[in-house]
């Protein structure tokens, strides 16, 4: 069995993808996440992951929190919308260290959760991380993970789970703009 650094945002959008990939791949569990807004939002999606994890037996392994990695990438993009120029730039950081952290370690392939969120675009995850696949020289799985139900499937396991669900996908910006419209 291929062995697949999974990125993770958070829990609750890793519980129907790792549902999905633990079946054909030993799933470990990756969780590097610059772009939370703060330590402690940041420190409670943490230990949401490592608890749902825990409960299927997938180890984790975590980054220390660092805005100012997601920060300084993201210069001049502060006013873009969700799904604007900032998120690709975003994802690419997030895929590059999860695959440099892969080849390090030893892993066979890389993949993400941020698929699964209908906030995310899938086709350009997928561009990006196959980019970043060669770049590294290791596989890429490319996942569109809301099909099939696997957003619906998530917030059916995270309330099975009683997994802590954010409302804004963690950066400052979102999170503002998700205020200015509550």
């Amino acid at each position: 069995m291929k062995k697949l650094l999974l990125h993770s945002c958070c829990g609750p959008c890793s519980t129907s993808v790792i549902e999905r990939l633990e079946k054909e791949y030993e799933v470990t569990v990756y969780y590097y996440n610059p772009n939370i807004d703060s330590e402690n939002e940041f420190n409670l999606r943490l230990e949401e992951e490592k608890r749902y994890c825990k409960i299927k037996n997938i180890p984790v392994i975590e980054e220390g929190y660092n805005s100012q990695d997601f920060l300084s990438k993201v210069k001049g993009l502060e006013n873009e919308k969700e799904g604007g120029a900032r998120c690709p730039v975003c994802f690419r950081l997030r895929l590059e260290k999860t695959a440099k952290k892969a080849k390090e370690l030893g892993f066979d392939i890389f993949t993400t959760t941020l698929s699964v969120s209908p906030y995310k675009n899938a086709e350009i995850l997928n561009l990006i991380g196959k980019e970043v696949s060669k770049q590294e020289n290791i596989d890429y799985l490319e996942g569109n993970f809301k099909k099939k139900d696997g957003y619906k499937r998530s917030i059916i396991l995270s309330k099975e789970f009683g997994l802590y669900r954010q409302n804004y996908c963690g950066c400052i910006y979102s999170k503002i703009e998700r205020e200015k419209v509550e």
